[in-house]
């Protein structure tokens, strides 16, 4: 004992500081991946599996809105088109398109009769234009369900309805559901973009199953029609550039009325991204109508950024000084907590990825768990710039 008080006293105030510090923000890092970061993981493996009457599945409603994404749009139609459930329809909102879109929907039409499609007539207002062609698409729908994609999606299996329409007879008016991204060809800085949009999912359904909603993706998604209404449509987000999903569902979601939704077959996928610019130019919409967001999820999810970043630089700070003053145990200290910060974060990241069936991440985990904030900060900038180019 009084060996280690007399190390103690040995130690000058900058390494007591920096031990310290770097102690605290250890254990905010840990906390926030084992309480929060680790619930889908933990939330899905908890769910049982309910058999559901097929007369109990209420009809849906698929919309999807589409603007010069023909090609797209034929390669992924019909896996909204085949799917394995009692009651639903496809509509698909032509938002302007000037290409073969037009063209894709009436030949789909000859072979589907679930497929329904409307238009919006080009010049419509650029910034509310996505906004108009959901009104449209929601007014037309025939169901009491709506359930949100994209051109440049896919559900990845035919049970992708039925797990949403399974999920609603619990009675919840939002489901919030997962969409990956995945690579058919060889793609720079491919396994980063995967892990940027493993975290972006991983912190907005780690805060609804804690019951703090904030956020939806129009990728994959899902919520009542009579709420759509009840809240006057999208008019608390007109105005805004994007918005129509996750600012949307801000505005909407509670802890009583949504849940999320994490199964294999409730997962949709995208393989449009062919660069890095593709990726900047989805995930920048999301960063600029952050600032719009309500609740605390922004200062709940800033403060884990701020520490996590903290803890980076006075690791830093605390391997030199601990060099400098030749303090091997302010070295191996710094070391270890290093070391079980990473191992926690890798084993709780992969679970979840392996959760939505995709790849594990190995040391690069590392590299991608400082830049990705890095990365945000980039994308904000360039969506503010663009938008204020745009007014």
């Amino acid at each position: 004992m009084n060996i280690f008080f007399s190390y103690f006293e040995s130690l000058s105030i900058v390494e007591l500081v920096l031990g310290a510090s770097l102690l605290l923000f250890f254990i905010i890092q840990v906390l926030y991946s084992l309480i929060l970061f680790r619930k889908p993981q933990a939330f899905e493996k908890k769910r049982e599996e309910r058999n559901i009457d097929e007369a109990e599945l209420p009809g849906i409603s698929v919309i999807i809105t589409s603007k010069n994404n023909s090609f797209e749009l034929e390669k992924n139609l019909p896996y909204f088109l085949n799917q394995n459930y009692p009651v639903y329809e496809v509509i698909v909102v032509n938002s302007g398109s000037t290409d073969d879109t037009d063209v894709v929907l009436k030949a789909a039409e000859q072979n589907y009769s679930q497929l329904y499609h409307t238009f919006i007539p080009a010049g419509s207002d650029e910034v509310n234009e996505k906004k108009l062609a959901i009104t449209l698409g929601v007014k037309a729908a025939k169901y009491d369900i709506v359930l949100f994609s994209e051109s440049y999606c896919r559900p990845t299996s035919n049970n992708w309805i039925r797990e949403f329409g399974k999920e609603f007879t619990k009675g919840k008016d939002i489901l919030l559901g997962y969409s990956r991204v995945v690579f058919t060809n060889r793609v720079r800085l491919g396994n980063f973009i995967r892990y940027d949009n493993l975290i972006h999912h991983l912190k907005f359904l780690s805060m609804s199953i804690a019951g703090k909603p904030f956020m939806g993706i129009g990728r994959n998604m899902a919520y009542k029609k009579e709420l759509f209404f009840e809240n006057k449509g999208l008019s608390s987000v007109l105005g805004i550039d994007g918005g129509e999903d996750d600012l949307y569902i801000n505005r909407i979601s509670s802890r009583k009325n949504t849940e999320v939704l994490l199964s294999r077959d409730s997962i949709t996928e995208t393989d449009s991204v062919d660069g890095f610019l593709t990726w900047r130019s989805i995930k920048s919409k999301y960063l600029y109508t952050k600032q719009f967001y309500k609740g605390p999820a922004n200062f709940i999810l800033g403060f884990e950024t701020i520490t996590k970043h903290l803890f980076y630089l006075i690791l830093l700070f605390s391997i030199v000084a601990s060099i400098y003053f030749s303090n091997y145990i302010l070295l191996g200290f710094s070391v270890f907590l290093f070391l079980i910060r990473f191992v926690t974060l890798l084993l709780i990241i992969n679970k979840n990825s392996m959760l939505f069936d995709s790849r594990k991440f190995n040391i690069n985990l590392l590299f991608f768990d400082i830049l990705q904030p890095i990365s945000n900060l980039r994308f904000k900038k360039y969506a503010n710039r663009r938008n204020k180019y745009r007014r």
